[in-house]
């Protein structure tokens, strides 16, 4: 092991929708988070492992910081608020905006509270002129003390190399917390179910996908076969969501199922047989019971 082998907690936060995922995901080089252009895609804090010779980064993508609507909403702030608490470096993504909205007001407000470096990162700047870039940065220059501003699109791959390095910069020499081909600590059963979400977000329409959640009740391979058998529950708040989620005839369940079948085949190299079933459990979000049993606790906040 290199003898200035450097390693650290990184926490990447922001409010929803601006990016982190689809960062992270780059980074590590594979998915692990789901994304979606829909606003509270992450509701766990996702922990990924980023390994070369230089040290090990332990990534914290939290659920993005935003105004709570439920309990739900208030268990992801909750998470997101205590993660800044344990990490050693925070990484803060804003879109290129030179106005400061209440939501980034907040956040900024939070980081002057805390005392480990934080670099931000401006990302989506794709999407905007050079000269733009450089007011952007001016405006968040005056917010808060910054370790390193840097321009980024996650989704096109720019400027991600300079991250990692100015991370490594900015943290201390330590040991290796996970053998150096360990990639994420989430469960199996927790990947494949958020990969079934990310589906279901993508074919849906705006209301249902903040009242569904995903649970994985069967993940067996079959004997002598490289088959897997899965069976998971697509959980709503109503009805009418129940409807739209099965579609006519079952078209749109199908489609989530396709689509849910072919990532998560490519993800284990292995043939499956996807079963799912759509049940309706009346505002769930607003029931710690009902959000226990999806995964959402508050022992793990």
């Amino acid at each position: 092991m290199n003898e200035n082998f450097k390693s650290g907690f990184v926490a990447l936060i922001g409010r929803p929708n601006v990016g982190k995922s689809t960062l992270m995901n780059r980074i590590i080089g594979q998915k692990i988070a789901i994304t979606s252009n829909k606003p509270q895609t992450t509701r766990h804090k996702i922990q990924t492992v980023y390994t070369d010779e230089r040290g090990q980064i332990i990534f914290l993508d939290t659920p993005g910081i935003h105004k709570a609507k439920n309990k739900l909403g208030e268990y992801m702030v909750n998470v997101a608020e205590k993660t800044l608490k344990e990490v050693d470096l925070i990484m803060w993504l804003v879109e290129p905006d030179d106005f400061v909205g209440a939501n980034e007001q907040r956040i900024a407000d939070e980081l002057k509270e805390v005392n480990v470096p934080i670099i931000l990162v401006i990302n989506k700047v794709d999407t905007i002129e050079k000269d733009e870039v450089l007011k952007v940065i001016d405006v968040y220059r005056q917010l808060l003390d910054f370790k390193e501003i840097i321009p980024t699109s996650a989704l096109r791959g720019s400027n991600t190399d300079t991250i990692v390095e100015l991370i490594f910069e900015n943290l201390s020499e330590g040991p290796m917390y996970y053998d150096e081909d360990t990639i994420t600590d989430q469960p199996m059963k927790q990947i494949v179910a958020e990969v079934i979400r990310e589906k279901a977000l993508h074919a849906l329409t705006k209301e249902v996908p903040h009242g569904i959640a995903v649970t994985v009740e069967q993940m067996k391979q079959r004997k002598n076969k490289k088959i897997i058998d899965i069976d998971a529950t697509i959980v709503c708040e109503r009805d009418s969501h129940k409807g739209i989620i099965i579609g006519k005839k079952g078209a749109m369940l199908k489609k989530i199922g396709i689509n849910a079948r072919y990532e998560i085949e490519h993800m284990l190299d292995k043939q499956i047989n996807l079963q799912l079933w759509v049940k309706v459990r009346k505002d769930w979000r607003d029931s710690e019971i009902l959000m226990k049993n999806y995964g959402y606790s508050k022992k793990d906040i």
